[in-house]
């Protein structure tokens, strides 16, 4: 007997003891419950069930909450009929609305009586093709041709322009890390990847037993930490264990003759050892707390579950703290003889014993036996073949069985490919795709409307989680955080389906070809010995991040107009990742530094425009920034190459990479003064292409060999372009003769006159 009031309830305590021989029984742990009221619950208390939650058509716990309704008007007034009660929005912690509806409940009675020969008619025809699903739960390659046709058939103003082939479907710019990417806002990184309609999934800012909607995972069993207690010695209570189970207090009718309220306890899992095999996708570390004298960390994985114990040191990433792991593990173990998975993010050390960074642990047995079936996450689609291929060891229609019969709820019925029922309520598959365009790699219609049907009973989505990592000598201050999404499937139930592959992005070798023809206009900064303006231009350039391959075109001497002719071609190489839009680089930081650093940084070409001296430092005239990525659209003629070109946020950026090569006017400028002042205009070809291409079409640098694709031509430079103490004679006929020849015409006259004079003279006697 209890009082009502919980203010007068008595502690709970929970003692675990042992058997020993001669009937010892010494105390190994107890736990203390001072409070009963989160314990407390009305069985009688009238529910909203979860079929009239589920049975509206609303957002779920989905990432991209897209509602269809149906646009045949008499069959949807016929099934707002069946709608008991409105909906209530949450918001959840993504960012996106989803109905509340009742979670699970144990005390849901199918209220029709059924026999059981009819109960096992309709588990038989249910579950009618879900024998092929303890193999594979994949549909073959082979009728991929038959599921389009069919596609095409039924949604022919969708797949007018998909072609119906034999052959599987390669997407070579998706991958797993466009879905992450396109699930984060990231669209510049997830390539056509959203362009393609593919589904995304859930990111969770927080662990995912956090997360509002599931307790904790704490719906079928708590955990309670077991203590031993302390010595006059100790601080704290020494923990010894841990306690799991679940306590219902509710009120008992005081009339005996009353029938006794329903159990809220039914249909529990079985309490047996379950094998299953786990697989753990690391994807990455944000902020670790650094442990190296540079301030950064060499991190790698350590996983350990029971005495497992794997690591991937030999990959560690060096000199980081926010490394890329995108690594998977897979373990197999016995819940719950070991059901603690410690995830340990530790730093690599050359001569001393590596550090622990931050660890993070979670409860497998909690995830597995939880009502949000948290084992596996669920995709927003149904797909057979793809990217986003269905990996769960079962398909929706039987885990939609297992649910409701876990659940006490009517065994789901297939009414037809379209209409699935459950108790009372019908759902079509027409209510949630009226609006969505489908892939070609979607499955069977009965499967994608179990799968529908599993979203808006709010089970576990598919998600990446964010954990805290903690250091057990300062376990209160957090040290990072990790990305992470396990999976948990039992071998009781079928073998696991296919991995995902979230390997990080290698990048491409890309080879940029540069042509530098001309220059026009550049300024004049020299004075020659004859009193002209001149400068000798040449031009050089670097890719950003590579600076120490520096470029650059032979001279332009004597240049009196501003114009240089030059014919010469650079040649760059870059590992280029194409999804990212960026290069990456690997380098030592210091020449002492064990291990390169890895960088990305956006592909830019430098190109500076000088004038030349031989006896003091060359002077700097313009210079040119292009970003690959966001190329200025160039002008055909040096007559409108002005500074608009740069500054026109009219004018659309053209991509390189997308264009493959492009040919015109660019203007460079000195920042020098403070304001951009135009300083030249320069004539370029870019070109960029792969590695097979670049082998294919071969040239050299400059102009040596092999001068090909395009090859060029020595320039056509002015007689006055050349070094001036290189060659005296050509100094002394194109610059001293051509601008003063009748002045030394009329010296050398005045010269003979006077020596033929003074020969007169001295003639006479």
């Amino acid at each position: 007997m209890l009082p009502k009031e919980d203010l007068y309830a008595p502690p709970m305590n929970i003692k675990v003891k042992d058997h020993r021989s001669f009937g010892r029984k010494p105390v190994v742990g107890f736990h203390v419950i001072k409070s009963l009221e989160r314990f407390r619950c009305d069985p009688t208390a009238p529910l909203l069930t979860i079929m009239q939650a589920a049975h509206a058509v609303s957002p779920a716990l989905t990432s991209t909450g897209e509602v269809a309704a149906s646009t045949d008007k008499k069959s949807k007034k016929h099934r707002q009929k069946q709608l008991v009660s409105p909906q209530q929005t949450t918001s959840l912690a993504d960012g996106t609305v989803a109905t509340t509806t009742v979670a699970l409940t144990t005390n849901e009675i199918s209220t029709e009586p059924v026999d059981k020969k009819t109960m096992r008619k309709r588990v038989k025809h249910f579950l009618k093709k879900q024998k092929s699903a303890s193999g594979t739960p994949m549909k073959p390659e082979s009728k991929l041709m038959k599921l389009q046709k069919s596609m095409a058939a039924k949604h022919h103003h969708q797949y007018q322009s998909v072609p119906v082939t034999e052959e599987p479907v390669v997407e070579d710019d998706i991958d797993w890390w466009s879905k992450y990417y396109a699930s984060k806002g990231e669209t510049n990184k997830c390539g056509s990847y959203t362009q393609k309609g593919y589904e995304t999934l859930t990111i969770l800012p927080h662990p995912l037993e956090l997360h509002e909607i599931y307790e904790g995972f704490s719906d079928f069993c708590r955990t309670f930490e077991l203590s031993r207690g302390k010595t006059k010695f100790e601080e704290e209570n020494e923990i010894v264990g841990e306690f799991k189970g679940l306590f219902k207090v509710y009120p008992l009718p005081e009339d005996p003759n009353e029938p006794l309220p329903h159990r809220t306890m039914e249909n529990l899992p079985s309490n047996s050892l379950e094998e299953c095999v786990i697989r753990v996708y690391i994807i990455r570390a944000i902020d670790l707390q650094p442990t190296d004298s540079n301030g950064k960390s060499d991190p790698y994985i350590e996983i350990e579950l029971g005495k497992t114990r794997i690591d991937n040191r030999d990959e560690r990433i060096p000199n980081t703290t926010n490394p890329v792991f995108g690594k998977m593990f897979e373990l197999k173990t016995i819940i719950p003889t070991a059901k603690d998975l410690t995830i340990r993010v530790k730093d690599w050390d050359l001569l001393t014993s590596d550090d622990v960074i931050g660890q993070t642990t979670i409860d497998l047995e909690n995830r597995l036996l939880s009502k949000y079936r948290a084992t596996c996450g669920l995709p927003l689609q149904y797909n057979v073949t793809g990217p986003n291929q269905w990996r769960d060891s079962v398909r929706p229609r039987k885990i939609l069985y297992d649910v409701c019969k876990r659940n006490n709820l009517p065994v789901p019925e297939l009414v037809d490919e379209h209409t699935i029922k459950i108790g009372d309520y019908s759902f079509h598959l027409d209510d949630f795709e009226q609006e969505k365009n489908l892939s070609i790699h979607v499955g069977d219609d009965e499967e994608r409307l179990a799968l529908y049907i599993l979203h808006k009973l709010r089970l576990c989505p598919e998600h990446v989680e964010t954990r805290p990592l903690f250091n057990p000598i300062q376990p209160l201050i957090e040290q990072g955080r990790l990305e992470l999404f396990v999976d948990i499937f039992p071998k009781s139930q079928a073998s696991p389906g296919p991995t995902f592959t979230i390997s990080p992005r290698q990048p491409k070798l890309y080879i940029l070809r540069c042509i530098i023809w001309n220059t026009s206009d550049v300024i004049l900064q020299e004075t020659s010995i004859t009193g002209e303006q001149m400068s000798d231009i040449y031009v050089k350039g670097w890719m950003g991040g590579i600076e120490e391959d520096v470029q650059k075109t032979d001279v332009h001497y004597r240049s009196m107009d501003g114009e240089g002719n030059f014919n010469w071609r650079f040649v760059y190489e870059f590992s280029y990742l194409p999804a990212e839009r960026c290069i990456s680089i690997k380098k030592k930081e210091h020449f002492w530094s064990y291990d390169a650093t890895e960088l990305t940084i956006p592909p830019v070409l430098n190109l500076q425009v000088w004038d030349n001296d031989k006896f003091s430092a060359d002077d700097f005239l313009g210079a040119l920034t292009l970003d690959l990525n966001r190329l200025y659209k160039p002008a055909k003629d040096p007559d409108f190459c002005t500074l608009d070109i740069l500054n026109d946020e009219s004018l659309d950026d053209v991509s390189l990479f997308e264009m493959k090569r492009v040919k015109g006017w660019w203007p460079c400028v000195n920042l020098e003064g403070g304001d951009p002042e135009l300083t030249g205009k320069i004539e370029l070809e870019l070109e960029i292409l792969t590695e097979e291409e670049a082998r294919q079409r071969p040239a050299g640098r400059a102009r040596e060999e092999p001068n090909e694709n395009p090859k060029l031509e020595p320039p056509q430079r002015p007689e006055t372009s050349f070094l001036w103490f290189s060659s005296p004679f050509r100094t002394f006929k194109n610059i001293i003769w051509r601008k003063s020849k009748w002045y030394i015409i009329g010296i050398l006259l005045l010269i003979c006159f006077i020596i033929f004079l003074l020969l007169f003279l001295w003639a006479m006697p």
